[in-house]
């Protein structure tokens, strides 16, 4: 494997410590590996691939063929996560809830549940090392990836430098200007088919801490994004996408998720997989964003999400007692009745329809 340049400073106690502990997050099928030059070996994601030694051979897209990079991906492994770190003088920060993945396997097929295909444009939030940009750029996407950590952010511009279709920008994500970015992007024709994409996609792993403000933040954007792939705590996947009625977790984000997408739970990703180990596993959610035109039929959707807010405040109470600072408790019950509904309804046995519905008969345009 390819050496990356070394730093001239002392190696902290931290850094010495972090093979060690690298190796005891290790999934017991990654322990031992066979050669580069033989299939990849079967972890807990398997994707049979030939894997090559150098750490940072990246196929510029718009010259290679596909088969050609495959054969030219890199392995984003322990040693390289390591490795890179490690040439910044870097160590997991707590605050902006990093943790980096191990198993390039995962990221394989975290890019092929968005299925990446060439010339599509993907921004990823949270690049960390480069280990699913690459993945990204091997399968012949546009990358614009946004990095709050301005150490990390120097590194995945340093990993990517040689190629057009990597543009790195140092910025909080939850604050950016997403939407004009994308435009400079497409502006600048930086897409290696030549072909502007009508849609861009979103594929990341995600730093738990941030993941509703992300979701809140995209979904609503359907008229630039297609889909939305991302790696969350598994916890939180499963109760966004279960919308069950009369169920604990029902609550306003799953009608939130359901008004603009929808979302499927893929697949789960232990945390064996992840450096530093987090407490509880992750799991990849898609949301296949919808069109303005196919969003459910509401005046307003402000005051929508307003009245579903309020609704859920005081789950376990009635609406007609939940939603009197909008109407009457009269007028309440006769919308509800004219929905279909009882009038002793409570928020959990309301459906995305239900609430359409109801929104529509006491909320005056």
């Amino acid at each position: 494997m390819d050496k990356s340049p070394e730093v001239n400073r002392p190696i902290t106690a931290k850094e010495l410590l972090m093979p060690s502990l690298l190796h005891t997050l290790l999934p017991l099928s990654s322990t031992s590996k066979p050669p580069a030059n033989s299939p990849a070996y079967d972890g807990p994601f398997a994707f049979h691939s030939t894997r090559p030694k150098s750490l940072h051979t990246v196929a510029a897209v718009s010259k290679t063929t596909s088969e050609t990079r495959i054969n030219n991906k890199a392995e984003d492994d322990y040693h390289a996560t390591l490795k890179a770190l490690n040439s910044k003088g870097r160590f997991p920060r707590k605050s902006l809830g990093q943790h980096y993945m191990l198993n390039s396997e995962v990221n394989d097929q975290l890019v092929a549940a968005a299925d990446v295909q060439e010339g599509d444009l993907v921004v990823e939030i949270g690049p960390g090392t480069g280990s699913l940009t690459n993945v990204l750029v091997n399968s012949g996407a546009t990358v614009l990836a946004i990095e709050k950590d301005p150490y990390m952010a120097d590194l995945v511009t340093e990993r990517f430098s040689s190629l057009d279709c990597v543009k790195v920008l140092q910025e909080d994500f939850t604050k950016c200007h997403i939407r004009s970015h994308l435009s400079t992007v497409l502006q600048s024709g930086m897409n290696s088919s030549g072909v502007k994409p009508k849609y861009a996609k979103v594929v990341s792993n995600l730093p738990f801490n941030i993941s509703t403000e992300v979701i809140k933040q995209l979904l609503p954007m359907g008229d630039i994004f297609s889909e939305v792939v991302l790696l969350l705590q598994e916890e939180a996947a499963v109760r966004m996408v279960d919308s069950s009625l009369r169920s604990s977790e029902y609550r306003p984000i799953n009608i939130f998720i359901n008004f603009y997408s929808d979302p499927e739970y893929k697949f789960k990703v232990p945390r064996t997989n992840f450096f530093p180990q987090p407490k509880v596993d992750a799991a990849v959610v898609s949301f296949r964003l919808k069109q303005p035109v196919d969003y459910p039929p509401v005046s307003s959707a402000k005051s929508f999400f307003s009245m579903v807010n309020c609704a859920f405040n005081g789950k376990r109470k009635m609406l007609r007692k939940t939603l009197q600072h909008i109407c009457s408790s009269l007028e309440i019950e006769e919308a509800l009745a004219s929905t279909g509904l009882p009038s002793t309804s409570r928020p959990e046995e309301l459906a995305l329809n239900d609430f359409v519905r109801l929104h529509n008969s006491i909320v005056k345009p």
